[in-house]
Order: structure tokens, then C-alpha cells, then sequence
């Protein structure tokens, strides 16, 4: 047995992945935007899981905050770019795999781009404007996106399958204003709760790049203090801006996001979801 089918072993032996779902992991092209985190657990799951090919991107630096919950960093990581650290640590798990890091913030005039390279997409952001303009490009390029956030002890996950929606939209039509949505540094987040959301992304991310049969959509909601795990159904909205019958978003149009991002304070401390 060759050392790729000794790797992926016991993914093999699943019959739901087996050869033919493993084969598509292989070939898949997966982006991850954000290597905070979400990012750690996301980007440890799926680089172990074998893609063909892993495009990280996040212009952030690391800081003693984030050690209790960005697991892919160290104390002698201070001062690194995130990115980098996270495709260090990619190619010491498996030198075979090809991972490209980019340095830069994901934006208005480079999304659809880098997206449309891809097979899948994952968000592992923190700013509730960087979200709004993921959903819409993926939706736009129709590819899948999953979608995660977290916060305190809780957190929430949904998985977008491109232009048939339901998407972000569907169920927060607007960009939240600032003060809406606690951030982590209002809130504070256990870093066990980045790495329980973080692990179910990466979970039906690899679903969908196996093909295993898709379930109905649903918006997941992790109560970790109760604990509890709750699937909402998550219908398609008819006159949804970005998925719906009449489309009025376009990712390349600068106006909704820059209203919204200039009443966020200024990321990586944006007001929102951070993780």
C-alpha cells in the first residue's frame, strides 16, 4: 500500500468517503480565507484529509491574544503574519500537498478572482462585511461556501451551495450595524468554541468535496454552555438580493460593503464576529 492510502487509511474504510469520494478530495482546490480561529481547526482538518490543493489567505499578524484559541500558532509566533505560519505548519503535516499562502486582505476587487480558482470556499473570517461579500461572490461564481462565526460559547454554522442558494442572505437579508453583533473582544470566546465550530466546517466541507448526498439546508447553532446542538431549517427566499429570482447584489459593486465596513472599527478588529 502506497503511503497516500496508508495516510487516508481509515477515511478509505468509510463508506461514505471511500476510493471514489477520496479520489474527489484529491483533486478538489479548497480556499480558506482566515487562519484565526476557525482558521486553525479548518485548516488542520482539511490539510490532513488530503485535498489536491490548499490556497490560504489572511493579512493578519499573530498576537499574544489569540494564543488561547489559534491553535495553529505559538508564543514564538508573535509578529508573523498569519498566513504564513499556517502554510509552514500545512507542509510539515504533509510535504506532498500544495498549499499557496496569500498575504493580503480579501476585497471588493479581488474576490471574485481568487474565488472563481477554487472548488470550495470556507469562511473563517471575522468581519461581518468580509462575510456578506464571501456569500455573495461564492453565490455569484456558484461555489459552495462554508459559512461559520463564533463567539463566547457559541456559534453558528451554514453551508451555501453557490447560485442555488439558500445563502447568508436568505436569512440576514442586511449587514449588520455596528453594536448588533457582540464581537469577541465585547463578548470574549472560550477557545475550545473556535475549535468546536472550526472542526464541524471542516466536517461538511469535506462532505461536500466527497459528494456525499447534501441534506437539506440548515443554519447550525452550537450552544456550548447547555451544550446543545440545533439544525435550522433554512428555506430559499424568492426575493432574496443575492440568490434569489431578481438578484440586486453584485460583489464587484463597492456600495453596500463600504457603507457597512466604515461603521465596523477598522479589522483586524472589526466590530462582529471575531474569532
Amino acid at each position: 500500500m502506497d503511503e497516500r492510502k496508508l495516510r487516508h487509511a481509515r477515511q478509505l474504510q468509510m463508506p461514505e468517503i471511500g476510493q471514489e469520494g477520496q479520489e474527489r478530495i484529491r483533486a478538489s482546490r479548497v480556499l480558506v480565507i482566515g487562519c484565526g480561529g476557525l482558521g486553525a481547526p479548518v485548516v488542520q482538518y482539511l490539510a490532513a484529509a488530503g485535498p489536491g490543493s490548499l490556497t490560504l489567505v489572511d493579512d493578519d499578524i499573530v498576537e499574544v491574544t489569540n494564543l488561547n484559541r489559534q491553535v495553529l500558532h505559538r508564543s514564538a509566533d508573535i509578529g508573523r503574519r498569519k498566513v504564513e505560519r499556517a502554510q509552514e505548519w500545512v507542509k510539515s503535516l504533509d510535504p506532498s500537498l500544495e498549499v499557496r499562502a496569500i498575504e493580503e486582505r480579501l476585497g471588493v476587487e479581488n474576490a471574485r478572482e481568487i474565488i472563481s480558482d477554487h472548488q470550495l470556499v470556507v469562511d473563517c473570517t471575522d468581519g461581518l462585511t468580509t462575510k456578506y461579500l464571501l456569500n455573495d461572490a461564492c453565490v455569484l461564481e456558484d461555489r459552495p461556501l462554508v459559512h461559520g462565526a463564533a463567539v463566547g460559547l457559541s456559534g453558528q454554522v451554514l453551508v451555501v451551495r453557490g447560485r442555488n442558494g439558500p445563502c447568508l442572505r436568505c436569512i440576514y437579508p442586511r449587514i449588520p450595524a455596528r453594536g448588533e453583533v457582540p464581537s469577541c473582544q465585547e463578548a470574549g470566546v472560550l477557545g475550545s468554541t473556535t475549535g468546536v465550530v472550526g472542526a464541524f466546517m471542516a466536517s461538511e466541507a469535506l462532505k461536500v468535496l466527497a459528494g456525499v448526498r447534501a441534506a437539506p439546508a440548515k443554519l447550525w447553532s452550537f450552544d456550548l454552555l447547555t451544550p446543545q446542538i440545533r439544525g435550522f431549517s433554512v428555506p430559499k427566499r424568492t426575493d432574496c438580493a443575492a440568490c434569489g429570482e431578481s438578484p440586486k447584489v453584485d460583489a464587484r459593486c463597492r456600495e453596500d460593503y463600504e457603507a457597512a465596513a466604515s461603521c465596523e472599527r477598522p479589522e483586524p478588529r472589526a466590530a462582529g464576529t471575531r474569532t
